[in-house]
């Protein structure tokens, strides 16, 4: 008898999937070797990364002036890649309503001025704050949420009021889990392990248009 795991942390994943996964750990699909020991630029690598692109794109409606990214590491990494990407003005407003989230807020302050506009922290991260009317810095490149607390049980059911400032969320626990509305985002991320997949990895989509600086210190987290 299997055991499922319904912790916070890897997700259980179908048995069919596990099966074909170990069925083609040899050999898959007659390339003669694993996919851990094949050429990322091979041309069956990269029919396997554009299935797995346009799968993403399909269940999400993702648009395409968006890009989507699957990046090694956790989702704590873009805690640091986040602001060492996106800060070009070195603000950023941060909403902190769990660990996650305060986590993210700490590491931004290493980059630049990371404001804490809105928290839930004064009552052990139980609600979440009223994000209607915001005091948003008017220098700020982003406003940034973890969107779903698995630790507390909170969930943004509405997004923020950003007031024309991008979006960037962190989603690892409420990835796919529900339709969403990309473009009310700038910058969508999160692990995959919680729902989808194996730890290690992460996803990251966002608009081409929303990036352009670079850091000038090494991030805490490693990568």
């Amino acid at each position: 008898m299997r055991v499922y795991n319904f912790s916070a942390g890897p997700a259980v994943l179908p048995e069919e999937v596990l099966q074909e996964a170990a069925d083609e750990m040899l050999d898959y699909q007659g390339s003669g070797m694993s996919v851990m020991e094949m050429s990322h630029r091979s041309k069956t690598y990269e029919k396997i990364i554009k299935e797995a692109e346009a799968d993403l794109r399909d269940l999400m409606n993702i648009p395409d002036n968006y890009k989507v990214l699957f990046l090694q590491g956790g989702a704590s990494s873009q805690f640091a890649m986040i602001p060492m990407n996106l800060m070009k003005n070195r603000v950023a407003d941060y909403i902190v309503t769990g660990q996650w989230a305060k986590k993210a807020y700490q590491e931004a302050g290493i980059y630049g001025k990371a404001n804490k506009i809105a928290s839930s922290e004064d009552k052990t991260f139980s609600y979440i704050p009223d994000c209607s009317d915001l005091p948003i810095s008017e220098d700020a490149d982003y406003v940034y949420i973890c969107e779903n607390n698995t630790i507390y049980g909170t969930k943004f059911k509405t997004l923020p009021n950003t007031k024309g400032k991008p979006l960037v969320a962190d989603v690892s626990s409420c990835f796919l889990s529900e339709p969403v509305d990309v473009t009310k985002y700038g910058v969508i991320y999160g692990g995959v392990q919680k729902n989808i997949g194996r730890r290690g990895y992460r996803y990251h989509q966002g608009r081409p248009d929303y990036r352009g600086c670079s850091a000038r210190h090494t991030d805490h987290v490693q990568v």
